[in-house]
């Protein structure tokens, strides 16, 4: 398990449930991946998004619909960005959605000079 700042965290299945409920009420919000034991190229056995340590949405079918999801969730609950990934977000939302793209960070701008070249 990584450190408690990190978007996406995984768990297996059954040995880990106490941990995972300690471990998503810790953060604000973030995506939990469930593998099951000993298998690792089959589906997780479930992905979900936690906000404010409460599990919102379950039952995922990838990676991708759940960040696709938590973006479409913070940006209708009108929520801020975490502080850590904050960066993964706005390149999301501004460059490769292109809303507010006018304001961008440094970073991201650089970043975007390097895409679009």
């Amino acid at each position: 398990m990584k450190d408690s700042t990190s978007l996406v965290k995984e768990y297996l299945e059954d040995s880990e449930e106490d941990k995972i409920i300690t471990g998503e009420v810790k953060r604000t919000m973030g995506i939990f991946i469930i593998r099951r034991e000993g298998v690792t190229n089959e589906m997780p056995a479930d992905v979900g998004i936690t906000l404010e340590g409460t599990e919102v949405i379950n039952n995922l079918d990838s990676l991708a619909v759940a960040v696709a999801l938590l973006f479409g969730l913070i940006y209708a609950l009108n929520m801020n960005y975490p502080k850590n990934p904050r960066y993964f977000f706005e390149v999301i939302q501004k460059v490769f959605m292109g809303l507010d793209e006018e304001h961008l960070t440094p970073k991201v701008q650089a970043l975007k000079n390097k895409l679009f070249l």
